[in-house]
């Protein structure tokens, strides 16, 4: 299989876009990644609005998006942009459309870019499965072309850039009966309103794909790209961003799995992170994923060139790995936490990789984000390890150790190995340099586990490189993915990690994770480590450990306070390993954007929500202070709730 969705896999490349001027700010071409937000404030709240986008200015945001629902709200786009330019501020602005022509169509007069649905745009969703003829299925494009041309012809007239932004929770009824809840269903939904576009000769466009889900999200770029190619379509800019990623560390890590992931690519024009925070917090976080790609510019080409992939970049599927212990096959990647620039570990430094000793009943307790192996060096540990949790050693410890059964040994050097142990090795692989004598050993050898490294800016690109050699010679060995970081803040090791490992757990690469500490870490520094192991798998679906909350970034369509009420609901519900809840601020987010939530909360009015299972509403115009207790019997209801530890019934 050619990869036929970016420049390359063995050096950084960026994607060459059409350039589009979003005012005075150009995208695509050879300009830089541009950094956005949307504005929280209701639109009508005209000094609220431009209070917000000013802060968000000097955070770094290039261009700011407005919530636009109705007309009204379109109408008053001209009084916030007015007092903007009154007060020196320039930046470009994008109104955000769902379900309203008539709003779009003004909105387009006044500022600079448009963002449409095309899943909500001519479409109303019914969740209905429709069995289409070819020619009912033709007679609908064209009454698609009808609705939407009279935009498109506006925005030519206006120089007005316009973003077809297809969600993966909104896509139509026409294209789920067609294509199904699928990436090539979002491209289709985006192609269908590119091709009206470029027939009539307007090609202003930016295009997005965006999931709550960062596999299906990176699956539905990637094919994007690869569709545009292939029908002649001109490489239009892409906006990057992972829908509803939440907040806190798990909406850092899940847009770093997804946005990092096609930034990695060589994929990406402008982005935007959707954290259920103030809207300012979002560009710093965004910068460090963009600023982080300049160490990779510079990087010299990984030889040998990749050029034949033998994993699809449009589905998710496992590499296959023979099963040793527990790594490989079946098994959820493992995290092995590092301990071995630490010195001399006692029991409590265990709690930070979620074992707690309890003395008073003379036990360990585990929690759900418990590592499953400690990397202690050449210093082992002098007690007895919990149950759930083993060692890994130094080889030249390891052969001297007194136990020699329930530790493991790291090799790095085969030809100094006098023993192996019987059930599980790790042979620790620099994949930017090594002896490919490695090959021969590992088609002959077993209960062995990989543990791959790389120095280089552009790592993902090493340990790919090596993995598909493996493939290649049918070597089926388990791997670990291995990085290691200098002194980082939260944000930055969180990103960091999470785009080079995620990367390749996305193309389905990877058995376990070791995310190393360069210096002496504090405990504090190794739960981080610990929790942001986990967090990666979590976010790219292979590894659920705990609840996970869709929650939208809040924008002026928000009836309640998302903060807060995520906040309530995390609170009552973060024990469910495994639960999906969606939390929307306004009905345009609710059925669509939390397409990937077992249950919704979903604002419905001032003071009610609208609860829901899947995509079906359950019950509507619940008071909100009846809200949670109503959703948690909705949980119970369908068989997903359990009690937290220690509350008996």
């Amino acid at each position: 299989m050619i990869h036929t969705y970016c420049n390359s896999l063995t050096e950084y490349s960026r994607r060459k876009t059409r350039e589009v001027f979003i005012g005075d700010v150009p995208l695509g071409g050879d300009n830089p990644i541009r950094i956005q937000s949307m504005t929280t404030v209701d639109t009508m709240d005209t000094m609220g609005s431009v209070e917000q986008t000013l802060r968000m200015v000097e955070a770094g945001c290039e261009y700011v998006r407005i919530t636009a629902p109705s007309i009204k709200e379109a109408q008053n786009l001209e009084n916030i942009k007015n007092e903007l330019r009154k007060r020196g501020c320039d930046v470009p602005l994008v109104a955000d459309i769902h379900f309203t022509p008539n709003a779009a169509e003004l909105a387009a007069t006044i500022v600079e870019k448009v963002r449409v649905n095309p899943g909500n745009y001519a479409d109303k969703k019914k969740f209905e499965q429709i069995d289409y003829t070819d020619q009912a299925y033709a007679d609908e494009l064209k009454r698609i072309e009808d609705k939407f041309s009279p935009l498109v012809e506006i925005c030519r007239s206006n120089n007005t850039t316009m973003r077809i932004g297809t969600n993966h929770g909104s896509l139509s009824d026409r294209i789920m009966s067609r294509y199904g809840d699928t990436p090539l269903g979002m491209v289709e939904s985006a192609l269908e309103f590119i091709r009206i576009c470029e027939s009539m000769d307007y090609k202003d466009l930016v295009v997005s794909m965006k999931s709550s889900n960062p596999q299906v999200m990176v699956q539905a770029y990637r094919l994007l790209v690869n569709k545009l190619d292939q029908e002649g379509l001109e490489p239009y800019p892409l906006h990057l961003g992972v829908t509803e990623a939440g907040e806190a560390e798990d909406g850092r890590i899940k847009s770093a799995v997804g946005i990092g992931t096609l930034l990695e690519d060589g994929l990406g024009d402008t982005v935007r992170v959707s954290l259920t925070e103030e809207p300012e917090v979002e560009a710093p976080v965004a910068k460090i994923m963009v600023d982080r790609l300049n160490e990779k510019q510079h990087q010299k080409m990984i030889e040998p060139v990749i050029d034949r992939l033998p994993i699809n970049p449009f589905e998710y599927h496992r590499r296959v790995a023979d099963e040793f212990l527990n790594f490989g096959n079946e098994n959820v990647p493992r995290v092995i936490a590092d301990f071995s620039k630490m010195g001399m570990v006692e029991v409590k430094d265990l709690k930070s990789v979620g074992h707690s000793y309890l003395p008073e009943l003379d036990k360990w307790g585990m929690n759900d984000l418990g590592a499953d192996y400690i990397y202690t060096g050449s210093n082992p540990v002098e007690f007895m390890l919990p149950n759930g949790l083993k060692e890994v050693l130094d080889y030249e410890k390891w052969e001297r150790s007194s136990d020699q059964v329930n530790k493991f040994p790291l090799i790095t050097d085969l030809q100094n190995v006098n023993e192996f142990h019987k059930k599980l090795n790790f042979i620790l692989v620099d994949t930017d340099n090594y002896n490919q004598t490695i090959f021969g050993f590992l088609q002959k050898s077993a209960n062995t586990v990989l543990i791959l490294h790389s120095e280089q800016a552009h790592a993902t690109a090493s340990i790919r490189r090596f993995v598909i050699e493996l493939i290649n010679q049918n070597i089926k060995v388990p791997v670990v993915l291995k990085q290691s970081y200098p002194e980082l803040t939260e944000d930055e090791l969180m990103i960091y990690a999470s785009t080079d490992a995620g990367t390749l757990y996305i193309d389905g690469i990877g058995d376990g994770i070791m995310l190393s500490p360069e210096s002496t870490p504090t405990v504090d520094q190794l739960k981080l480590y610990n929790n942001t192991a986990f967090g990666i798998l979590q976010a790219a679906r292979t590894r659920i450990t705990k609840t996970e909350y869709i929650s939208c970034p809040s924008c002026g369509r928000t009836l309640f306070d998302l903060q807060e009420t995520t906040a309530m609901i995390r609170k009552r519900t973060d024990h469910l390993k495994g639960v999906k809840i969606g939390i929307m601020g306004c009905i345009v987010n609710g059925p669509g954007e939390m397409a990937d939530a077992d249950f919704g909360y979903v604002g419905s009015g001032k003071g009610k929500i609208t609860l829901y299972k899947g995509q079906e509403v359950v019950k509507r115009g619940v008071p909100s202070e009846q809200a949670l207790d109503q959703l948690i019997e909705l949980i119970k209801e369908h068989g997903k709730w359990v009690e937290p530890e220690g509350v008996t019934l």
